[in-house]
């Protein structure tokens, strides 16, 4: 019986791999949302409730206490809200439109930290603010890829350089005995994950005692502070240099701006990394489940009009003998490897029709490490 089309005949999570990938993928971020917001509300809710009924008592005593209305209450409220989106604060404050400031913004703007202090409060400011975030936003990220790929790039260097000392000596060896070894300089997807990592926690560490110093936070509000900014989420609670002590602190905003630009560069190189691993844990996972439907599949099914042996698609991924006993269909996917899997794909992709072309898809042939073009990394 000819295994290259039997596998055909069994509909195998191997087609559309990608679209099964996404899908997987949106699941658990959905799975992983729900998590976090039952999480927060446990944890913010019953700050939120007292800070409620706070507010209330105090918004009825002042009220009693002034012979103030609600309503007007309300509306002087409602005044101050919007005095605030213009800037106007009840503390002085620093400009936020004089240069410096109107610099800081467009860097929050570009960064897409968006911390929320400042903003267009003028209908020419808001609809220059689109057109100018576009193209910003999109150059920004331009540059945050290219720093990843030198950043890559030196790293496969230093790798390189460290595994040519190592190696000498075994060289030299190699070369007695009649074979050769190549370095090939190509850093992993872990060591690159565990240098990005180490990285953002030295810059966090040392901006975090920076901010602690001159912002008068605690070392771990200025850690929260830090991560909020680096990752771009910027809530806005904690922003840097808004003081009014501050204005005339012109060493002070240069290494803020220094320290936000490094640590957003190296916090973005970290989410690529872990982003890369994450998606090898879901083609890990969908490579599994793979496995498990084509070892139950032949025992099931039949396609309409021809009969096939019910080892017959194991026969051409070499998980079971085509002789061997029945009982090796309930084991199999327990004694699946990584070695064995890359085999199976190897062949699935080259025999398999369905796979579009010899060599299958990027996911056939493993994980595309970067979607930008950089050094590839051994897995």
């Amino acid at each position: 019986i000819d295994c290259r089309f039997s596998c055909c005949w069994c509909p195998s999570l191997t087609t559309g791999r990608d679209s099964a990938c996404f899908c997987l993928l949106a699941v658990l971020i959905a799975l992983y949302m729900l998590l976090g917001a039952a999480i927060f509300s446990s944890l913010e809710r019953p700050a939120e409730l007292q800070a409620n009924n706070l507010w209330s008592s105090r918004f009825e005593t002042f009220s009693e206490e002034y012979n103030i209305s609600h309503e007007e209450l309300r509306s002087f409220l409602q005044d101050y809200e919007e005095a605030r989106t213009a800037g106007i604060r009840a503390h002085r404050a620093r400009a936020l439109w004089d240069f410096p400031g109107a610099f800081y913004f467009v860097g929050t703007v570009v960064s897409t930290i968006g911390f929320g202090v400042s903003a267009p409060s003028t209908l020419t400011g808001k609809i220059f603010l689109v057109f100018y975030g576009l193209l910003g936003c999109s150059a920004t990220i331009l540059f945050f890829n290219l720093f990843l790929e030198r950043l890559v790039t030196f790293l496969s260097v230093v790798i390189l350089w460290c595994y040519q000392r190592r190696s000498q000596q075994n060289r030299l060896e190699d070369k007695d005995d009649g074979s050769h070894s190549e370095a090939t300089g190509k850093p992993s997807i872990p060591q690159v994950t565990l240098i990005l990592l180490v990285s953002v926690l030295l810059v966090a560490c040392c901006a975090a005692s920076v901010y602690s110093a001159m912002e008068g936070w605690t070392y771990l509000e200025s850690l929260y502070f830090c991560f909020v900014a680096f990752s771009t989420v910027g809530f806005g609670d904690f922003v840097s240099g808004q003081r009014e002590k501050h204005e005339g602190t012109r060493g002070y905003q240069v290494a803020n701006c220094l320290l936000m630009l490094l640590g957003v560069c190296c916090t973005y190189s970290l989410f690529n990394a872990i982003s890369v691993i994450i998606k090898q844990g879901l083609n890990w996972l969908l490579n599994y489940l793979d496995v498990m439907y084509i070892c139950v599949c032949p025992i099931g099914r039949r396609p309409r009009g021809r009969p096939i042996d019910t080892l017959e698609g194991l026969c051409l991924c070499g998980l079971v003998s085509p002789r061997g006993p029945p009982e090796q269909l309930e084991v199999c996917a327990l004694r699946m490897d990584c070695e064995v899997w890359a085999s199976i794909q190897t062949a699935a992709s080259v025999t398999n029709p369905l796979n579009g072309m010899p060599g299958g898809s990027s996911a056939h042939r493993g994980l595309s490490v970067w979607s930008l073009h950089v050094l590839p990394l051994s897995a």
